[in-house]
């Protein structure tokens, strides 16, 4: 039946060749590989649950009085979008399991991302031919980033009103700009006109997933066109030859598993672990705030960036220039952004080497990228970390003041420190790799000898 139904198929398509080289596609036989694979899963379920909410989410900041089985939210006035979306939680089948799920799959999604970049930094993916898709990589990791800052923003309670008033500040401080630039975002002095939300929520359901799923088809395209890298495992593995397992029947059954793996997964994190519960937060309000309101983690590294730069404005007589927010707000990821960008050129510029490279490095492999891959990692962690800050004294005590002097001194020694110390130790296990070769060859050379001495191994002994 299914030799007639492909035999059908080709007649009508002549796609026998096109099947035939997707089957015989090789993958690398690498748990790493799958990283990439989870991020595609994750924004999966992403979409699938994001439709369901699309249905009962009303983006409208038109008042409203609460009449909803919530008893402490009970006559109070909210917005028609935080309203629809406590009903979502409490009123609506299976509506706080899908509002979970989702917001745990963005999560998900991003950590997956965040590490698969990692790890073809790390093992030297991003060379040619792969710099366009290292660079489609950042590009959906930062559109990802926006994208999440929206959707839990357009709830309107008053934890994500925190979060879009920090991003006003931010906006207002772009130099010469910001004033015209935060009008033209909230269609009016913050908190906006009532069309802003309707704004943010076309662009998270519409406009930025559309754009997020452009770049994976891109990825996915490129990455198909020059093929994954793959390890030095086999001696057979070189720059011109291919090894792994082929699509059918050995990916597709481990990469199916893997989807059912990561939806049954994100589901029972929905169903088990809760997140965001909006309806403990109540409506926003311009005039009130909350104690140690924190963003999602993956926005963490900029609250820390906001808390550790001094409270200095860049002035020019009685006009401020550059507004404070902006060096954290806008500056650093900046300038994260184009350093991640330019690392391809940057690599190729301080080695020499520009030719094409289909085998992957060990980070020891590659000392100075490592040591500079950790001395980064180590600067982003600490701004990153400096962002709980305010949870550290609540739950420790520990002086907030000192806490933040502490992340300013260490984001500029540690990195150095992890720069030298990673340097070192991949320095040491190629010294260690070589000598423990050179040994092998020795004891084989010995054995191959006829005439050479039969040698017994002792503690502490050379007969």
């Amino acid at each position: 039946m299914i030799r007639r139904a492909v035999a059908y198929v080709d007649r009508g398509t002549g796609s026998s060749p096109f099947l035939r080289k997707a089957l015989r596609y090789a993958f690398p036989d690498h748990w790493s590989f799958l990283l990439g694979e989870v991020a595609l899963y994750a924004f999966i379920v992403l979409v699938a649950t994001g439709i369901y909410l699309t249905l009962f989410f009303e983006p409208s900041l038109a008042k409203t009085t609460y009449h909803g089985v919530y008893a402490p939210l009970q006559g109070m006035r909210m917005s028609q979008a935080y309203k629809s979306a406590v009903d979502i939680s409490y009123e609506r089948n299976a509506g706080l399991l899908f509002r979970q799920t989702h917001h745990w799959a963005a999560d998900v999604f991003l950590a997956s991302v965040i590490l698969h970049l990692i790890r073809v930094f790390f093992t030297g993916a991003f060379r040619r031919p792969r710099t366009l898709i290292w660079t489609i990589g950042l590009l959906m990791l930062f559109t990802s980033l926006l994208e999440g800052y929206l959707g839990y923003s357009m709830v309107d309670d008053l934890l994500s009103g925190m979060g879009l008033a920090i991003g006003n500040g931010v906006a207002l401080s772009m130099p010469i700009i910001g004033g015209n630039l935060a009008l033209g975002i909230w269609g009016g002095p913050f908190p906006g006109a009532h069309a802003f939300e309707s704004r943010m929520y076309i662009a998270h359901v519409l406009l930025f997933p559309g754009l997020i799923a452009t770049l994976i088809a891109l990825h996915l395209a490129l990455i198909v066109r020059h093929h994954h890298t793959q390890f030095r495992t086999s001696p057979r593995a070189t720059e011109r030859r291919l090894l792994g397992v082929p699509t059918f029947p050995g990916q597709t059954p481990r990469s199916l598993g893997l989807m059912l793996a990561v939806a049954a997964l994100l589901f029972l994190m929905g169903g088990l672990i809760q997140i965001n519960p909006i309806w403990q937060w109540g409506p926003y309000e311009v005039a009130n705030g909350t104690n140690g309101a924190q963003p999602d983690w993956y926005l963490g590294w900029l609250i820390g960036a906001l808390r550790l730069v001094p409270g200095f404005d860049l002035r020019i007589g009685d006009y401020t220039l550059v507004p404070n927010p902006f060096w954290g707000g806008a500056l650093f990821p900046l300038i994260v952004l184009f350093v991640l960008l330019a690392i391809p050129a940057a690599e190729r510029r301080l080695t020499g080497d520009g030719s094409i490279h289909n085998l992957a490095d060990r980070p020891r492999d590659a000392p100075r990228r490592t040591a500079f891959g950790m001395a980064f990692l180590t600067w982003v962690g600490l701004i990153f970390i400096a962002g709980s800050a305010d949870r550290v004294y609540v739950f420790l005590g520990l002086s907030y003041e000192a806490q933040i002097w502490f992340y300013r001194v260490a984001s500029l020694v540690l990195p150095l420190v992890a720069y030298f110390v990673t340097k070192r130790v991949c320095l040491a296990l190629q010294e260690r790799e070589r000598l423990e070769l050179e040994s092998d060859l020795a004891e084989a050379e010995a054995r191959a000898s006829p005439a050479a001495p039969q040698v017994r191994r002792v503690t502490g002994e050379v007969p």
